[in-house]
């Protein structure tokens, strides 16, 4: 199975993007993992939030395939324990996914498209974090739960 993560606008801040360097790195020693990064918008002044929101939408939208699993990470998606969150991932593996898309927003979260064209939805918690810092979480956790697939010694339960 191959993983993307799909995030709208670089990560700017170094320490996060240390902290997801280190992350995906790990990874890859389960899975083929990468990370795709669409562009912040330019030209946003005057616009609004769901205009935005609109043309993020387009440019996702491009970029994922007919046979593409999609999850979007967003606060009103299926919250999980990090042992179910590894189970999720693996009844995709046994499903014969080939190709899992999560998808990280940006500030505004997504446009009513992109929410049709997903078969999922995950949240990380019920709070709300900053679309640069989830990254660096969900990495995280994507890790945590190949370790525990793996019956590896990283999550303590």
């Amino acid at each position: 199975m191959n993983i993307k993560l799909i995030v709208i606008s670089k990560t700017d801040q170094p320490y996060l993007q240390e902290g997801i360097d280190i992350y995906v790195k790990r990874l890859r020693h389960y899975v083929n993992f990468e990370i795709e990064v669409i562009p912040a918008l330019k030209d946003q002044k005057g616009a609004s939030a769901e205009e935005i929101k609109e043309r993020e939408a387009l440019l996702l939208l491009k970029r994922l395939e007919g046979a593409d699993r999609i999850v979007l990470l967003d606060e009103h998606g299926k919250e999980h324990t990090s042992v179910g969150f590894s189970q999720y991932l693996q009844k995709q593996m046994n499903a014969g996914i080939r190709n899992l898309v999560f998808v990280i927003g940006g500030a505004f979260g997504f446009a009513p498209s992109v929410y049709t064209a997903a078969h999922d939805k995950v949240s990380l918690s019920q709070m709300t974090f900053n679309h640069q810092m989830v990254r660096l979480f969900f990495v995280e956790q994507l890790y945590r739960a190949f370790t525990i697939l793996h019956h590896e010694p990283y999550h303590n339960e």
